[in-house]
């Protein structure tokens, strides 16, 4: 326990969690103060999903590759999944869309992005396992389609497709991706594993710095009760959403697509921007498309049937043509960017600006639907 509580002493990123009793302290005082809230709110998640994160390690390094694999994929983006199971529950499907979108959007242009860059001002060339990176662009191509059926059906003249009939299009078509994601595991952690090795050994500089696991006990616990606080900081956050959105001038399609993908993947990010400058890029772009394709391929079909229990009526996968057409653009930029297996600090730029025209975009042209 004394090796958690020196790692949040160490790290400015966790002093952060002094806003987690201080933002139910407000809650408590100022209920109606949706504004404030919803700045605290964000600002307690960004430290828990650091201790999520670094939780969820801690028990996957002590159990092997192949569990250790199949922990870090299903509770990587725990965090962004408990803020839409929030969402989802309060029948907020708008905020939810925008912010699975958002998430693969953020994690395939964002965090691979400022990877690159950082990377790149630090080293003159870089080098990454070209195989990973294809096969999780693969898969992000085969979730946008998935994504694409259910929009185009909706909007078709040519079809008739009731709300019924997309809702069991799109209970199928979960079923489908959830199915790819765990035989895309399969593939690359165990029948094919010695493709998707690092091809400098995966060392890069500094790794005598890197953090050490905790023990398996006190990150199980950690894991429980950041979890349940993470969950409580997202009813407040939800709650307070709309009206702190309107103050900001902001719509709900903004707020997921671009604050709760952020906020929700801040410790990702952080240690995806720690291995680039270390010179460990297949880390890096591993936690950046595998998480991409983890929300595309696990987290949204995973919603939708939870829809299905806890939500107010399914939600289907019929998301606004922009949505669509950002992560098909998205997918398609980082297949291109990523398929030497090389990159310099420019190919950084390249994805931020793709990602800062959809941020822009969005802000001053929200979609009508959200």
């Amino acid at each position: 326990m004394w090796t958690a509580l020196r790692d949040v002493r160490r790290k400015p990123l966790l002093w952060l969690l002094v806003f987690v009793p201080l933002l139910f302290v407000v809650k408590g005082v100022r209920p109606d103060g949706h504004t404030m809230l919803f700045v605290m709110s964000v600002l307690a998640i960004v430290p828990l999903a650091a201790l999520l994160s670094h939780a969820t390690e801690s028990v996957a390094a002590k159990t092997g590759d192949a569990v250790g694999g199949l922990l870090n994929a299903t509770l990587g983006n725990l965090t962004e999944l408990i803020i839409a199971v929030t969402a989802l529950r309060a029948g907020e499907y708008a905020l939810v869309k925008a912010s699975i979108a958002g998430a693969i959007v953020a994690n395939t242009l964002f965090m691979l992005g400022v990877s690159f860059l950082l990377g790149g001002l630090r080293h003159h060339v870089q080098e990454y396992n070209r195989a990973n990176a294809r096969m999780q662009a693969g898969m992000l191509f085969l979730a946008t389609i998935a994504l694409l059926v259910p929009s185009l059906a909706a909007t078709s003249e040519s079809v008739q497709a009731s709300p019924g009939v997309l809702s069991d299009l799109s209970v199928a078509l979960s079923v489908l991706l959830i199915t790819t994601y765990g035989l895309g595991m399969l593939f690359s952690l165990k029948t094919h594993r010695e493709a998707f090795q690092s091809p400098n050994g995966g060392h890069g500089e500094g790794d005598e710095g890197d953090e050490k696991p905790w023990p398996v006990g006190v990150a199980a616990v950690t894991l429980g009760v950041v979890t349940v606080l993470v969950a409580l900081v997202s009813e407040v956050f939800v709650e307070s959403v709309q009206e702190a959105a309107t103050t900001f001038g902001m719509s709900q399609a903004f707020v997921g697509f671009v604050v709760v993908a952020i906020v929700g993947g801040a410790a990702e990010m952080a240690s995806a921007f720690a291995a680039a400058r270390k010179d460990k890029l297949d880390l890096s772009v591993g936690i950046a498309l595998g998480s991409a394709a983890q929300i595309a391929l696990f987290v949204a079909p995973v919603l939708v049937l939870l829809s299905h229990v806890v939500g107010p009526s399914p939600m289907d996968l019929h998301f606004w043509p922009g949505a669509v057409a950002m992560i098909l653009i998205a997918t398609a930029a980082a297949s291109l960017l990523t398929n030497s297996g090389r990159t310099a600090w420019f190919v950084g730029v390249l994805l931020l600006m793709v990602y800062l025209v959809f941020a822009m975009s969005l802000y001053m042209l929200p979609p009508r639907a959200a």
